[in-house]
């Protein structure tokens, strides 16, 4: 409950994996089931560029030269965003925290508004698997929508299911030796957000391997009973 509104918090899901995990699938799915709205670090950025916000205006700066937007733009565009209406249901964080220094920042930010972490899900993943999901990945270029060649091919080749395109890309660095380097990268910054849940208790594992429905149901359970 919020102290000055009266009003029930948003409800804040963190979904945490590596490359290839399906955190991006996961989350459109609990999105529909659950009535959440998904924010993606890298979406929430290109909103601010293009709406030209103050903090939209400093991001474009940095990734113009080069750089990596810093923790201080990223916060203040969520902070920005978590203020608007259709997240007052709640929201499933995807790409974001991806550090504990991140993870510190985003507590003090959903403190302020009487608000929290409810769950943080760890999608569990086999590293040596990732290399042939990851390579058979593919998106629709109209609408954006993610295939597989093996879990989750379209319905009629060539054709997405959800808009009827029939322009697929491929990421240039889904090959084995980039995910191989991707894998080491996340369990070296990321996966210690794991131990940080843990401690706050706050921690849920769903293995990732299966099925894509049975990992949705398996979310979405978990999701049941943080948000009740």
């Amino acid at each position: 409950m919020n102290a000055a509104t009266g009003l029930p918090t948003a409800p804040v899901l963190v979904l945490l994996g590596p490359p290839g995990a399906g955190k991006g699938t996961q989350a459109r799915l609990l999105e529909e089931r659950r009535g959440l709205v998904q924010l993606s670090t890298g979406d929430l950025l290109r909103a601010a560029v293009a709406a030209g916000t103050e903090a939209g205006s400093q991001a474009k700066k940095v990734m113009a030269a080069g750089g990596l937007v810093g923790d201080d733009i990223v916060i203040t565009i969520l902070r920005d965003r978590l203020g608007d209406p259709d997240c007052a249901r709640g929201v499933i964080l995807d790409g974001f925290p991806r550090t504990t220094v991140q993870a510190q920042a985003l507590d003090e930010l959903l403190a302020a508004s009487d608000q929290k972490v409810n769950a943080a899900v760890s999608l569990e993943v086999d590293d040596a698997a990732m290399v042939s999901r990851i390579s058979g990945r593919y998106t629709c270029s109209s609408c954006g929508e993610g295939y597989h060649d093996q879990f989750k091919p379209t319905a009629a080749a060539g054709f997405c299911d959800k808009c009827s395109g029939n322009q697929m890309k491929r990421r240039a660095d889904d090959n084995p030796d980039t995910v191989a380097q991707r894998l080491t990268a996340y369990h070296a910054q990321t996966a210690p957000l794991i131990t940080y849940y843990e401690d706050k208790q706050s921690l849920a594992r769903v293995d990732a391997m299966g099925d894509i429905n049975d990992i949705a149901t398996a979310l979405d359970l978990v999701a049941r009973r943080a948000l009740a």
